[in-house]
């Protein structure tokens, strides 16, 4: 099942999505939920009577108004999420970023996976992403996958977590990487250089609708994996392309860290992290570590930035530049020579 929060005559809407078309859950049942975050805490049962409805849709059994998805605006999936959290699952990413600065690889990522909280009230969907001057010093995207908590819980371990995993999206963890480089020198972050826009979307895709994908998690690792391919586009040029079977620490693994000693909750999102080549950060230190004359590239105005996930869709951003000049770089104290 594939679910979409949209908006169609000035109301945010819940619906189902099949082929182009969506059915509004209301309209289907009045006693669904009008929102996600109500929807997941209402549990199993209403998340299975959903499902159902699914399957009459997709068996062409269901009489009741739809829209075309081209006659709404779809917003983020998951609005507001009750968290989100971002990890660090792909060894590749992180060993061809510090190859590229000259440091050894962290012995350590290989002894447990890691996450930072972001901004859940940053959360956006589709459409336009409005940035700040400062933004735009080294702006970058992150070609990610994330997925959603179902349910709530606490002392998790890897080998039950599978079943927490209500839904999964693509995410795209905007970066402004002068601000994240600058305050991460005083080792805590990255906070502004990250808190301004997370997107995912633009569907919220139930696990049983990968089931065809799924692979081995890789050697000496927990939980579910999938072969699906990503890839992302700056103005229709190919830029990154990447596989979400390359995890090296599975989700299940990061819910078992994420739940430690805490409660996780219905509309938790946590992203996978970058996938390898999945950021202009790493692309343009790679490009410089091969060719001195390499013209590093950065998001600018107007630039378009779209991903695709096998399985989860296709997610379309416009960057836009706020009309201002207020900067925090300018605002720094005790300038250093």
């Amino acid at each position: 099942m594939k679910l979409v929060t949209y908006t169609h005559n000035k109301t945010s809407l819940l619906g189902i999505i099949h082929e182009g078309k969506i059915w509004s859950l209301k309209d289907l049942d009045s006693s669904f939920p009008d929102k996600m975050r109500k929807f997941l805490f209402a549990g199993e049962t209403v998340m299975e009577k959903a499902k159902k409805w699914d399957e009459q849709i997709k068996a062409g059994k269901v009489t009741k108004p739809f829209v075309n998805e081209k006659e709404v605006i779809l917003d983020a999936p998951v609005p507001q999420p009750t968290s989100c959290r971002d990890g660090y699952a792909f060894r590749q990413h992180v060993a061809a970023a510090r190859r590229n600065r000259g440091v050894e690889m962290i012995k350590e990522f290989d002894q447990y996976p890691i996450f930072y909280f972001t901004n859940h009230n940053a959360i956006q969907g589709p459409g336009e992403i409005e940035c700040m001057p400062d933004h735009f010093e080294k702006l970058d995207f992150e070609l990610e996958v994330a997925v959603v908590i179902g349910k709530k819980g606490r002392n998790i371990k890897a080998s039950d977590a599978d079943k927490y995993i209500a839904g999964f999206m693509i995410m795209n963890d905007m970066s402004a990487r002068t601000l994240q480089m600058e305050e991460m020198l005083l080792n805590l972050g990255p906070a502004k250089g990250k808190d301004f826009s997370t997107v995912i979307g633009p569907y919220f895709v139930t696990p049983d609708e990968l089931e065809q994908f799924k692979v081995p998690a890789k050697n000496g690792h927990v939980g579910n994996n999938y072969n699906l391919n990503m890839k992302c586009w700056v103005n229709d040029i190919l830029v990154s392309e990447g596989n979400v079977a390359d995890m090296d620490w599975t989700f299940a693994e990061i819910i078992e860290r994420c739940a430690y000693g805490v409660d996780i909750f219905p509309g938790d999102v946590i992203g996978s992290g970058t996938v390898g080549t999945g950021c202009f950060l790493e692309l343009n230190g790679t490009g410089l570590l091969n060719d001195k004359s390499f013209k590093p590239q950065w998001l600018k105005a107007g630039d378009v930035v779209d991903m695709e996930i096998t399985g989860l869709g296709f997610l379309s951003n416009t960057i836009r530049k706020a009309n201002t000049d207020f900067s925090l770089l300018k605002l720094k104290k005790n300038v250093i020579a």
